[in-house]
């Protein structure tokens, strides 16, 4: 059966498609995805997919529910374009999210209505969404810092669209991280008033949760967009790694989290393969960001309420 995908708004903001980590080398990260988190390449098996216009390199992976796009650019990168020149800025490090959208032209015109500049593929800004556009990119400006891909179509040869994918679950579980499902995306920011207002407002986001968060030492919102959940966290300790993160780039994502069935297995596993982690408390630990090519990764065994696949 396929995955059974959860929707919000009026135009339809389904799957999480992907998150986009970036790199200055796709294919090491991707293996790092495969021997270290358990990883299945879909897309990009042989070799990293190279696109032209956006000259960097890309493979798509899954990670239990979760696509991963490990993306590089093209060396020397080319500052001229969006890849080359988030690279240079911000290095290893997470760069965006995707969605699948029903109507996205509808959401293209609902976006520039309420004044949030669009980008197309490639670079460049839209003033009125053309048919055959099969993607665009809110400014993260205008977005309270989440570079967020919304696009028209499936991910082609997602494994959860095809009718075999509750059997791929229940196959990749036996893996030493138990990994059950992805949990969230943490986006930090500044101000979290003005940003939830942005997605709920705006994007016409879900509310699920909200409070402090002890473990970022961050107040929060929990968010549904989409099948997926939006942590946007304003840190209270400027010490912390969040805090620290907020104040070195601003609004920007930060982390992933997810659900775990056996935090030790997945903590020797982790030991096994040489990836530092620090044990935060009984139910959760994060992965050192030096041996996670830039991005925290947090596995913990807690359920996140208000989760749409809960």
């Amino acid at each position: 059966m396929k995955k059974q995908v959860r929707r919000t708004g009026d135009h339809g903001i389904g799957q999480l498609t992907h998150v986009v980590h970036m790199s200055d080398d796709a294919q090491e990260l991707r293996r790092f995805y495969e021997d270290v988190l358990g990883a299945c390449v879909y897309f990009g098996v042989d070799e990293p997919h190279y696109l032209s216009y956006e000259d960097r390199y890309a493979t798509l992976l899954m990670i239990g529910d979760l696509c991963v796009e490990t993306m590089a650019p093209r060396m020397p990168a080319d500052t001229r374009l969006p890849v080359g020149r988030f690279y240079t800025k911000y290095g290893r490090h997470l760069h965006s999210v995707g969605y699948q959208v029903d109507d996205l032209a509808g959401l293209a015109d609902r976006l520039l209505e309420r004044g949030i500049h669009i980008a197309k593929p490639g670079g460049g800004m839209i003033e009125h969404l053309a048919p055959e556009t099969p993607y665009f990119f809110p400014s993260p400006r205008d977005t309270a810092g989440l570079m967020v891909e919304f696009c028209g179509t499936d991910m082609p040869g997602d494994p959860r669209d095809q009718e075999t994918w509750s059997v791929l679950e229940r196959m990749r579980r036996p893996h030493p991280l138990t990994i059950e499902r992805f949990s969230h995306v943490t986006l930090g920011v500044r101000d979290l008033s003005a940003a939830v207002r942005t997605y709920i407002d705006v994007m016409q986001a879900v509310p699920v949760g909200t409070g402090m968060d002890a473990d970022l030492a961050a107040k929060y919102v929990m968010l549904q967009l989409g099948d997926g959940l939006l942590q946007l966290a304003e840190p209270v300790d400027a010490d912390s790694d969040l805090g620290r993160h907020v104040d070195t780039w601003g609004n920007m994502i930060y982390g992933l989290r997810f659900k775990v069935t056996d935090l030790d297995s997945a903590e020797g596993w982790f030991d096994k393969k040489s990836v530092r982690t620090a044990r935060i408390r009984r139910e959760l630990l994060v992965t050192d960001v030096e041996d996670t090519f830039g991005a925290p990764l947090f596995f913990g065994t807690e359920e996140v309420e208000g989760h749409p696949l809960s």
